[in-house]
This record gives C-alpha cells, structure tokens and sequence, in this order.
C-alpha cells in the first residue's frame, strides 16, 4: 500500500480523519476548525502547494504564536505521511528483543509525542504508561530506567545549536 502524501491527505482524508491528525500528532487545540476550514476551502480548489495551505491555515491561526501554529500543522502532516509514531513503536518494541540484560537503550526525542511514547515504555514496557506489577506488588518493567530526569541540552549547547531547544535524551537499562 502506498502512503499518502501531504497534498493527498490534505485535500483527501475526510475532515473526521484530518481533525483527528491535526489533534494527535501537532496536538492543535482547535484543530476540528483547522479541520473544517481545510475542508471548505479544498471544496473550492486543491490545495497543492505550502504556501496555499499557509494562507487557507492563516484563518485558524492564533496571532501571538503564529510561527508555533504552523510549524504544529507542518509536523501534524510530516508525522503522517512518515508514519513516524508507528515506526518508533516498532523499534522500541524490537529493542526489547535486541537488547540482552545489561543492554542499554538510548533515545533522543524532539516533540512531545515522541517522549511520552519513549518515556512509557522504558518506564513501565507499554507505551500507554499502565504499569504492572507482580503477585507481591512489585513494579514488572522489562527496563530500569538510568536517568531518573529526562537529559536537555545545557545553556551552552542552545548557543550553538538552538535547534537541540527542543531535544530530550532519556536511558534505560534492560532488566
């Protein structure tokens, strides 16, 4: 099956579908306006280019965090078409049996859905963070977290990289 692309799941997937993207994956607060706008305007002409989804996306977006809005919609869209958050499912999934006890497991995130994900799983082995336990109560966790606080990059780096601003470094430890 051939994935979508971004000028196909914008002007194709039903606005339910789009409202739930926009949701999910650039976690837009008003995104089943953003849904509906996109819907109207792609009834009227196809929307192909970014620019034309920047000026149909300009309706919804907030004036003080213009820049942040669109870089959401942009993410919400790239996340899709990539299929990126099954794709990091599957790896963290493989770790686990990859991985031999002692084996270290080290991932840099760069978005929020990213680090949740990452975040339960090495914390509890499920990516919706449930954790479970033993007959005795005990945690059953096939990972030992190393870092008890998630690793950012220090003043210093943010110098000279201010695209790392947003980069999360957790590790865990194989039981």
């Amino acid at each position: 099956m051939q994935k979508p692309d971004a000028a196909k799941i914008i002007n194709e997937y039903p606005e339910e579908q789009l409202e739930q993207v926009f949701r999910l994956f650039g976690e837009i607060k008003n995104s089943r306006h953003l849904a509906s706008v996109i819907c109207k305007k792609r009834n009227e002409l196809s929307i192909k280019t970014t620019t034309q989804l920047r000026e149909v996306v300009a309706e919804c977006t907030p004036r003080a965090i213009e820049n942040k809005y669109l870089a959401q919609v942009f993410q919400a869209l790239r996340i899709e078409v990539n299929d990126e958050m099954d794709a990091l499912q599957e790896f963290l999934q493989a770790s686990l049996e990859l991985l031999k006890p002692g084996g270290r497991l080290v991932v840099i995130t760069y978005h929020s859905l990213e680090d949740r994900l990452c975040k339960n799983f090495m914390r509890t082995g499920n990516f919706v963070g449930k954790v479970e336990k033993d007959f005795y109560g005990n945690i059953s966790s096939p990972f030992t977290t190393i870092n008890r606080k998630v690793i950012t990059p220090d003043d210093e780096e943010l110098k000279t990289n201010n695209r790392s601003r947003s980069a999360k470094l957790r590790i865990a430890e194989k039981n």
